[in-house]
């Protein structure tokens, strides 16, 4: 008997309610210190357009950044907050074959996209956007000379 008179048993509906978690912590602060990772890493990610960031001559670094930040944070919403990290190992079933799809349906879909303008109709090129200058916007002398006076 517990001091307010009820009998406390062992495997209560507290207990059951618990048995499937396989002894993970389903604690706040977890969900907490998650957040806090991401806003850290949304950080990162505005660093990269401070004065502060050493590569602005080289783009490329901060694409690989901002990407590797971005995947970083993508897993941590996925394993934490939808609790993939809690689940059997069937999750495996489910991702390993859509991972194989998404990446043969890149792979697919890269060379199609990259080639798409090599082999079109005449009738279709017309309409086409002109690919542009090497001078990017410099402008033609020719097209915006004044009319000669008469």
């Amino acid at each position: 008997m517990t001091h307010h008179g009820h009998q406390h048993v062992h495997g209560s509906m507290h207990d059951d309610a618990h048995a499937g978690d396989h002894g993970h912590d389903v604690g706040i602060s977890k969900y907490i210190y998650v957040f806090l990772a991401l806003c850290v890493l949304t950080g990162a990610s505005f660093f990269t357009y401070s004065s502060l960031w050493p590569f602005h001559s080289q783009p490329a670094i901060g694409w690989t950044f901002m990407m590797a930040v971005s995947c970083t944070k993508a897993m941590l919403v996925i394993l934490f907050f939808m609790h993939v990290k809690y689940e059997a190992n069937w999750k495996y079933v489910l991702t390993i074959p859509a991972a194989f799809m998404s990446l043969f349906l890149l792979l697919a879909l890269v060379p199609d996209i990259g080639m798409r303008s090599r082999w079109t109709a005449e009738e279709r090129q017309q309409f086409m956007a002109e690919p542009r200058d090497a001078g990017h916007g410099e402008e033609h002398p020719e097209e915006h000379a004044e009319p000669a006076a008469h």
